[in-house]
């Protein structure tokens, strides 16, 4: 349901774009969003955009980084940029039918390594 890429090794200071492609439910109308989960942590929250492309961040990438969403393919974005040592992690995506609640769909991870 859902397909993230993107991940890779990258420099600190650098810059990565992760993508997610959706398929089986009516993306236009969902929030979608990111989490991450660093090496020995809990999963934590990233950023998420609704259908009306409001976007919410987290604190520790605010600033740094930004979600988008492309209804016509199905797919939303996480241009991360200045990336740190700690932004090492493997990130999720997720889609849920509306602005609360539970997140329905979490696709598989992809690593994003950042060398210090």
């Amino acid at each position: 349901q859902l397909q993230a890429s993107g991940g890779g090794v990258v420099q600190a200071g650098g810059s990565l774009r992760l993508s997610c492609t959706a398929s089986g439910f009516t993306f236009s109308t969902y929030t979608l969003g990111w989490f991450r989960q660093a090496p020995g942590k809990e999963t934590e929250f990233v950023a998420r955009i609704n259908r009306s492309k409001i976007t919410n961040y987290a604190d520790s990438v605010k600033g740094r980084f930004a979600i988008s969403r492309d209804n016509a393919k199905k797919t939303v974005y996480l241009q991360m940029n200045s990336l740190k040592f700690e932004d090492t992690a493997v990130y999720y995506c997720v889609a849920r039918p509306l602005a609360l609640g539970n997140w329905h769909y979490w696709g598989r991870g992809t690593l994003v390594t950042v060398s210090s």
